[in-house]
Formats: C-alpha cells, structure tokens, sequence
C-alpha cells in the first residue's frame, strides 16, 4: 500500500504564501506521476499542479502563482503558494499514480482570508 502524508496548510492573509509538503512511502514502483488537487465545499476536485520527470502542468487559475517541485530522493513533492487569493481557500489532496495506480492523501486545509 502506499501512503500520503500532507502538511503545511494553515490560515493565511490575501497576498500571503504557503508551502505545502507531500511526503510519500510504501510501495512507490512504477508511481510516475505526482500532483495536487483542491477541493472548496460545494464545488468538484480540480487538478492544481502535477509533476513527472518530463514537466509540470498547472491549472489555469494557478498559473504564474503557484510552484511544483519534487525530491525525489525524499519522495515528497511540495507546492509553494504565493499571492494567495480567497478562492484558493480549499482542502489541498496530495496525489500519485502511474500505470493504473491511483492514491490520494488525507489533505490539508488552505484558508485565505483577512
């Protein structure tokens, strides 16, 4: 089994930034793809940024803001969040998959408020 462990959500004012970490363990062959999702009450899960060994990929309403990076070393990957708006308040799930594998953490909550 693999598991996902998130950590570095909080409360943080309009304009701030934030740092999340995703540290992953267990059985992690052949687990390619690396990314974060975020969910607000009423509304669907949507893809915030992902990361392979080719590239990144982000969202649209992150893009130019937000940062993905990995360590592969440490299997964790982090997600630095900067000029934090309110409609980025959400539970942030850490993800990881690859040939037909698929695993989510528990998330952690990001709140953006003043």
């Amino acid at each position: 089994q693999v598991q996902l462990v998130e950590s570095g959500g909080g409360l943080v004012q309009p304009g701030g930034s934030l740092r999340l970490s995703c540290a992953a363990s267990g059985r992690l062959f052949r687990l390619y793809v690396m990314g974060w999702y975020r969910q607000a009450p009423g509304k669907q899960r949507e893809l915030v940024a992902s990361i392979t060994s080719g590239g990144t990929n982000y969202g649209d309403s992150v893009k130019g803001r937000f940062t993905i990076s990995r360590d592969n070393a440490k299997n964790t990957v982090y997600l630095q969040m900067n000029s934090l708006k309110p409609e980025d308040t959400a539970v942030y799930y850490c993800n990881t998959g690859g040939s037909g594998q698929n695993y989510w953490g528990q998330g952690t909550q990001v709140t953006v408020s003043s």
